[in-house]
């Protein structure tokens, strides 16, 4: 199909083109109309000399010559507003209705649910093609930056066992074991350990997470992670690498970066001065809230544990896998003083979120086992749900460590996003709905039955 996105008519003027696309809007001047044409690359303006039974939204074929605007109606804030296409023939594809939500601006003032219930309309206003895109734009650098590090991407299961990594799984029934369950993994946690111990030093993948949280504006049910381990490494070389691979992206997405190399607060700094473990280190006076100003911060040394008040026992600050800090173990082994045991948990803040968290791993089984004691684990909990990750220990463990970075998060900051919806593409509502499917819905009794399922 000989075709000409809108964006590469720039240089083909006097050249006859072929362009597909949306009608956009349409000015009918009397015997003259103009028609702005949306594609993948933007919007270009064609004038039609003859009238043409079209209407907003209309799939259509236009076949005509490139012209130079008169100056007096150039557009400088278009790419292609220097020019517009001339109509020789327009052909209609597929005729549209009136859509039930404008998709011109930005539809901030639409109601959320709505725009979500008609997705694949909203996602054509330009806002939300460029939010997307910018997505891509982060995906394809991270990935650029990891594989010229040596890096192996590595799909992990998503079907596997529960975790304890702080919510709720969603349970998968399965048919051919009754009365048993499969979990959508959380993390690939345990997994990218497993490959450590298989020899793969430098590991990655773009992963999804299911996690049964509350939601908010930056937390869903579902999330993408980068998701990178090391073997043979300490806590400065994973900082060291995901710092420049962000300082890299930053560079590449024009940003400006407030602090080279980024600033290091300990847990307890932070709390002290900014009275949390996220926080926006841009200048209220001066930087505002520019998007374009990237104020990013480090926080270590967190605490190992934490005291859960309501079931009576010691729980893990941000997971079971994080290894205590070398001065820690002695009493972390007596189980003394787990109230001060500090761990090498890394977070990475970003004007004021949270995107990126990891650790250095415990990789010898007596610690491990002793982490699952003082939080209440009995023996046989720990042979029946870690086994496999003890068990691998004994076979050659080397010391590795690594990090999740959410995509979704920083993506909708480097958009000047206030919600991860903005940056997914088909996103779940506020109450948990999936956009346009309508799900959660009722299971077909025959499907029920197979899995031997009943529902009260």
């Amino acid at each position: 199909m000989n075709r000409t996105l809108a964006v590469h008519a720039n240089g083909l003027i006097g050249k006859k083109v072929t362009l597909f696309g949306w009608v956009d809007t349409i000015r009918d001047h009397g015997k003259i109309s103009f028609l702005d044409i949306k594609d993948s690359s933007g919007v270009i303006q064609t004038v039609a000399k003859k009238q043409y039974d079209v209407s907003p939204q209309d799939v259509v074929k236009i076949q005509g010559t490139v012209k130079k605007r008169p100056e007096n109606l150039i557009n400088k804030n278009l790419p292609t507003g220097e020019i517009e296409v001339e109509i020789e023939n327009l052909e209609i594809y597929s005729k549209a209705q009136t859509p039930p939500i404008p998709t011109e601006g930005d539809g901030y003032d639409i109601e959320e649910n709505l725009r979500l219930k008609f997705r694949y309309l909203d996602l054509r206003r330009q806002r939300l093609q460029k939010n997307l895109k910018i997505r891509h734009e982060i995906a394809k650098l991270f990935r650029a930056y990891l594989n010229g590090q040596d890096f192996i991407e590595i799909e992990t299961p998503y079907l596997s066992q529960t975790t304890p990594e702080g919510s709720r799984d969603f349970l998968v029934p399965s048919r051919l074991q009754p009365g048993k369950f499969y979990a959508l993994t959380q993390s690939p946690q345990q997994y990218k350990q497993l490959l450590m111990v298989a020899g793969f030093e430098k590991y990655y993948q773009f992963a999804r997470a299911f996690r049964d949280e509350d939601l908010r504006a930056d937390r869903g049910f579902e999330h993408t992670q980068v998701d990178i381990e090391m073997a043979f490494i300490e806590r400065e070389d994973i900082m060291k690498l995901i710092e420049d691979m962000y300082k890299s992206t930053a560079k590449s997405l024009g940003k400006k970066v407030l602090k080279d190399p980024f600033p290091i607060f300990t847990y307890e700094e932070a709390m002290k001065k900014f009275k949390a473990d996220k926080f926006d280190l841009r200048n209220p006076s001066a930087d505002g809230k520019n998007d374009d100003v990237l104020a990013f911060a480090w926080v270590v040394d967190f605490p190992l544990l934490e005291y859960d008040e309501k079931e009576k026992h010691y729980t893990f600050s941000h997971n079971p896998f994080c290894a205590p800090k070398e001065e820690d173990v002695a009493n972390l082994m007596a189980s003394k003083n787990l109230d001060k045991l500090l761990s090498y948990q890394y977070d990475l803040v970003l004007n004021g979120e949270e995107i990126a968290g990891g650790s250095i791993r415990i990789t010898k089984p007596q610690i491990q086992r002793q982490v699952f004691k003082v939080m209440g684990y009995t023996d046989e909990k720990i042979e029946k749900d870690f086994s496999h990750l003890l068990n691998a220990y004994k076979y050659g463990a080397p010391p590795h460590g690594g990090i999740a970075l959410g995509l979704d998060r920083f993506a909708a900051i480097i958009a000047g996003e206030k919600s991860i919806r903005e940056v997914i593409a088909f996103p779940m509502t506020g109450s948990g709905q999936t956009a346009v499917m309508d799900a959660p819905s009722a299971a077909d009794p025959q499907t029920l039955k197979e899995l031997k399922l009943k529902v009260s």
